[in-house]
C-alpha cells in the first residue's frame, strides 16, 4: 500500500514532481539533494531563489513591498538555475551560490516570501523548470501552493533545538562566528511564525503528504524511506525512473 494518495491537475495527470517541504532549517534542501542523487533526477532549491532575490534586492536597496519599484526589479532579472555542479543559481550573471548563505540573508528571504508578485514570479519559474520531468523541488509550498499535483509529497520536520544546531554548524564550517546559538534558535522561531502566518501561500503540511522527523534519524534511513515511497508510486502510474 502506498504511504499517501496522489491528487491529479484538471487533466487527470499527475506531475512528475516529488515536492518536499518544511520549516527553515529541517534538513530538507540536504535530503532533496541526496533524494535527487540516489534517483537520478534534478533538484530543485526554491529556498535558494528566495534568497537570491532577496540578496539582489537588497544590494540594490529595493524596498520590499507591492508596487511599481518591485515590479521593474523583477522584470530586470535573469535568474539561471543549476548552471553546473560549483554554480546553482546566478541573476543577471552573477554568481549568489555562496552568497545566499550568508546569515543575515535568511532574514531577508523571509520578507520577501511573503510578497505575492514574488511568489509569482518564482512560481512560473519554477514551473517551467520542472515541465514534463520528473524532479526534486524543496521550498514551504511545494506540495500546497506549486505543484499540489505532484506525485509524491514529503513534510520534513525537526525540533528548534535540532534546527538550530544544524543552522550554527553550516555558519561555523562558512567561516561565521558571530552569531550565537540563542540568537538562531530565536531567529527559527521567527521565521516559523512568519511562514506559518503569512496571507499568500503560508508553510503548511499538504493533506496527502508523508511528514518526517528527522531529529533522531540518519540520512541513509531518511533516504531509503523516502526513494522506495517515490519508486512504489512513480511504478504506480507508469513514470520511468
Amino acid at each position: 500500500m502506498p504511504l499517501h494518495t496522489t491528487e491529479t491537475n484538471a487533466f487527470g495527470i499527475a506531475s512528475k514532481v516529488i515536492a518536499i517541504d518544511g520549516p527553515s532549517g529541517s534538513g530538507k534542501s540536504t535530503v532533496a539533494k541526496e533524494l535527487a542523487r540516489a534517483l537520478g533526477v534534478l533538484y530543485i532549491d526554491t529556498g535558494a531563489m528566495f534568497r537570491a532575490l532577496a540578496y539582489i534586492a537588497d544590494e540594490k536597496k529595493i524596498e520590499l513591498v507591492e508596487g511599481q519599484e518591485l515590479n521593474e526589479f523583477l522584470n530586470s532579472l535573469q535568474m539561471e538555475y543549476g548552471i553546473s555542479s560549483e554554480v546553482l543559481i546566478k541573476i543577471n550573471g552573477q554568481d549568489l551560490t555562496e552568497k545566499i548563505r550568508e546569515h543575515h540573508v535568511s532574514k531577508l528571504a523571509s520578507t520577501i516570501s511573503q510578497l505575492p508578485s514574488v511568489r509569482k514570479y518564482l512560481l512560473d519559474y519554477q514551473r517551467s523548470l520542472a515541465q514534463n520531468k520528473i524532479c526534486v523541488m524543496e521550498g514551504r509550498d511545494i506540495g500546497t501552493a506549486v505543484f499540489p499535483d505532484s506525485f509524491c509529497k514529503f513534510f520534513i520536520t525537526a525540533s528548534v533545538d535540532i534546527r538550530a544546531d544544524r543552522r550554527l554548524k553550516q555558519l561555523r564550517e562558512n567561516g561565521d562566528d558571530k552569531v550565537t546559538l540563542e540568537q538562531i534558535k530565536e531567529d527559527v522561531r521567527k521565521r516559523d511564525e512568519t511562514d506559518m502566518n503569512r496571507t499568500f501561500a503560508p508553510l503548511k503540511k499538504a493533506d496527502d503528504a508523508l511528514l518526517l522527523d528527522t531529529s533522531e534519524l540518519k540520512m541513509d534511513a531518511v533516504i531509503s524511506i523516502l526513494a522506495n515511497e517515490v519508486k512504489f508510486r512513480a511504478a504506480h502510474l507508469g513514470f520511468n525512473l
